[in-house]
């Protein structure tokens, strides 16, 4: 169960009639999301597809110690911060995922290759252009790495392709040498893309993703929520808040917030508006951005992750450790809150992999929204794109 208060710690910040106005504008919002074309992420995928990923999976677990995810951005972010949740902290019993190709760190690939070289492993690149400086260079290397180890029929079964369905080098490369591939859809963007096989195969060998499909598309329910999860976001906008800050207070949720930054970040950021996302991980931050939080600028309000119960019940002087955690997650919104910071709150009432599912969807659709309720379009990234046409000028050179 997920609950939502964007209200108690927020109500006094917001102009009602700007509030209302946007309001008002819901049932035309959400006819202009149903009517674009890349909103594939909406419906339920094809049962087919399902069953191969589960069994493509079901063969990784069998015949691999390791699968190596390749690819970056909304290609990665997803099942990325989905499986940084259920991880555990230390000696971790799940089939190893590694991710790779999400940056250009030179002693981290060479480390990665030294590892890798003594392991059975299979990789699943994931680009739909096939061009990603960063996941192409991996891809090369680790594809270089098992060509010395490995004939080009055994190649066919350690590399999976995920990628467009008729065009780039990746779809060229799988009809050519006949790996198994996966198609990322026309209809959906990289960072709405969770329900697609780019986060669902590299899910599926830990995780029971009928499950997570289900808890996905719970999140439907939530239109209201999200729409006014949007329109709390826009009014304080207008008045000056340009920062949200994502406030967690378990670490396992750092990726998570990694994902929602992209989410927000990339679907609103553009023709010079929309509100920057960050994000805190307490309590280890309130010792050091906490201050300007509770007493610097009034640029900045806050989005609260609330975990309400735990499986883990450590005591400490006749209280758990979780118990406590959040006595002091709601003692800093009160505390915020009297410095002058709007508070929304999101309670989960457990961390299960159906419930952050659910509040996935929720994201998604809030971010599409909020990018509409700035008359800019939640699913293109120019942005990104003149930093790549920059580079690629430079490599040329």
């Amino acid at each position: 169960m997920i609950k939502f208060d964007f209200s108690t710690y927020v109500d006094v910040f917001l102009d009602k009639k700007k509030y209302d106005d946007y309001m008002s504008k819901k049932e035309m919002i959400i006819e202009k999301l149903n009517y674009s074309d890349m909103t594939g992420w909406i419906e339920k995928p094809n049962p087919e597809v399902i069953n191969e990923i589960k069994n493509t999976a079901e063969y990784i677990k069998k015949n691999y110690e390791t699968l190596v995810v390749i690819g970056t951005g909304g290609s990665f972010l997803s099942s990325y911060s989905f499986n940084k949740i259920f991880t555990k902290y230390f000696n971790d019993d799940k089939f190893e995922v590694i991710y790779a190709g999400t940056s250009l760190s030179s002693r981290y690939l060479d480390e990665l290759l030294i590892y890798l070289n003594n392991k059975n492993f299979c990789i699943n690149v994931v680009s739909k252009s096939g061009t990603t400086l960063e996941t192409m260079i991996a891809y090369k290397l680790i594809k270089d790495l098992l060509k010395r180890k490995y004939s080009q029929e055994e190649l066919k079964k350690r590399i999976i392709i995920t990628t467009d369905k008729e065009k780039g080098i990746l779809r060229e490369e799988a009809n050519t040498y006949g790996y198994k591939s996966f198609i990322v859809p026309d209809d959906i963007g990289g960072r709405y893309s969770f329900i697609t096989p780019s986060h669902l195969l590299p899910l599926a060998v830990n995780y029971d993703i009928d499950e997570i499909i289900a808890g996905y598309y719970h999140g439907k329910r939530l239109i209201d929520y999200a729409y006014q999860y949007a329109v709390t976001r826009r009014t304080l906008f207008d008045k000056k808040r340009y920062v949200e800050n994502i406030c967690i207070y378990e670490d396992s949720l750092s990726a998570f917030t990694e994902w929602i930054k992209q989410l927000f970040g990339e679907s609103e950021g553009k023709n010079g508006t929309g509100i920057l996302p960050m994000a805190t991980t307490n309590t280890r931050d309130l010792h050091s951005l906490g201050q300007f939080i509770q007493d610097g600028n009034e640029i900045i309000f806050e989005t609260f992750i609330k975990v309400e119960k735990s499986s883990n019940y450590i005591n400490y002087n006749n209280r758990s450790i979780h118990e406590i955690n959040n006595i002091v997650e709601d003692s800093v919104i009160k505390a915020h809150f009297i410095g002058h910071n709007p508070c929304l709150e999101i309670k989960i009432e457990s961390l299960t992999p159906y419930n952050i599912a659910t509040l996935m969807y929720f994201f998604q659709l809030s971010a599409a929204f909020s990018a509409y309720l700035f008359d800019v379009n939640p699913f293109d990234q120019p942005g990104v794109d003149i930093y790549k046409k920059e580079v690629k000028q430079s490599l040329e050179r």
